[in-house]
């Protein structure tokens, strides 16, 4: 439950601060990158709540997250950038405090 409110919470937080004028627009946009967990229906089971998502679903692969930070780069992507950024950051902590960084299970 904690680790979908925070997908939530932070990018509101992060739009809030970032980004004054235009947060609600922001914040939107980095909620749209959640769409990445699209890739969790390739798993089976498809939800598992003891599961890694790093490294175990395709788009969760930390060979990606340096294009990732890439696009942190570009302003017309800089929103898709940090929305995954975020995204990675939270369901990395989430696999390091179940014990299973990089293990794919």
């Amino acid at each position: 439950m904690w680790h979908i409110l925070l997908h939530i919470l932070l990018p509101l937080l992060v739009a809030r601060t970032a980004f004054h004028n235009t947060w609600v627009k922001a914040w939107l946009l980095l909620l749209l990158t959640m769409l990445v967990d699209l890739d969790h229906l390739l798993a089976n089971p498809i939800y598992d709540p003891n599961r890694c998502s790093i490294g175990h679903h395709p788009l969760h692969q930390p060979e990606l997250f340096p294009l990732y930070l890439l696009c942190l780069l570009f302003p017309q992507t800089r929103l898709l950038g940090l929305g995954l950024v975020i995204h990675m950051s939270l369901d990395s902590l989430d696999c390091v405090a179940m014990g299973q960084w990089f293990t794919g299970q």
